[in-house]
């Protein structure tokens, strides 16, 4: 049985690793469809960045609930067996309340403008926050958030440049980018309230603390927003509950997408 404490890790590690997967599979819509071959080549790259660092959060939540081993039917109609968990069971075999990530990266991918924007928002808070992981006192978090920051600071480059050839471009570009703003930023407040897992995982050293980071996200928002001719909006709705389990009808939609292999064939070796 494992205790709260570990209990608190694992949602954590899975808020984190939930986070990435979805988002990069959002992303992963655009594989083909890019507004030209290199964007299109470079989005479909972070989505694979973004689902490599939810491989190792999985790994690292697989590693601490082997404590406690699950009841999984291996081949229909052969009864129960005991196993050990994987990465696939948390990618594969949760429903909706089951995911812990924001409501931000579940959204649908909308346009290129939609699209790009929310990677900026994302990757300035993701950048942040695993700036503060890499001292975790949990040295596997430490590593993976490590590893990732390399990622996450050309996922941020890459994406504000967009945001900002977008707004300084044609009128066009610089009303979808206006209406992508409007249509999200209700959605970056939950970024920011932190969870009770967040918190133990703070208080022990292992986590970081969110609300702390809002300031220096804003700053670096902003500065990408002066530069493409934006504004920052001055007040918001506040979507949340993602990271509670509480999620839109958009993650059942990808996960009905996401898990369909695998679901129907629960037996198989990948």
């Amino acid at each position: 049985m494992l205790n709260q404490s570990t209990n608190q890790l694992i949602n954590y590690t899975l808020h984190l690793a939930d986070n990435a997967l979805i988002l990069g599979h959002r992303n992963s819509e655009w594989c083909g469809h890019g507004p030209v071959l290199e964007q299109d080549i470079a989005i479909t790259n972070i989505s694979l960045d973004l689902i490599g660092q939810a491989r190792n959060f999985y790994q690292y939540a697989a590693e601490l609930t082997n404590a406690r081993p699950i009841r999984h039917t291996a081949v229909a109609g052969n009864g129960d067996v005991e196993r050990s968990v994987t990465e696939d069971d948390f990618a594969y075999f949760r429903d909706s309340p089951g995911f812990k990530n924001i409501l931000l990266v579940e959204l649908p991918k909308g346009d290129w403008a939609l699209t790009i924007l929310r990677q900026v928002l994302f990757s300035a808070y993701q950048k942040k926050l695993f700036e503060k992981l890499k001292e975790s006192k949990d040295v596997q978090i430490a590593a993976i958030a490590g590893k990732a920051l390399k990622e996450i600071t050309y996922h941020l480059r890459w994406s504000s440049e967009w945001v900002i050839r977008l707004g300084d471009g044609t009128e066009e570009s610089h009303a979808r980018i206006v209406k992508a703003i409007d249509e999200l930023w209700g959605y970056t407040s939950e970024m920011f309230l932190p969870v009770e897992y967040e918190l133990q995982m703070l208080n022990n050293g292992m986590g970081a603390d969110v609300i702390s980071l809002k300031e220096t996200w804003m700053q670096n928002v902003k500065e990408v927003f002066d530069e493409a001719g934006l504004a920052v909006p001055s007040a918001q709705l506040i979507h949340k509950g993602g990271k509670i389990g509480k999620h839109s009808e958009y993650l059942d939609d990808i996960l009905k997408e996401l898990q369909s292999v695998a679901r129907a064939n629960p037996a198989a070796i990948w």
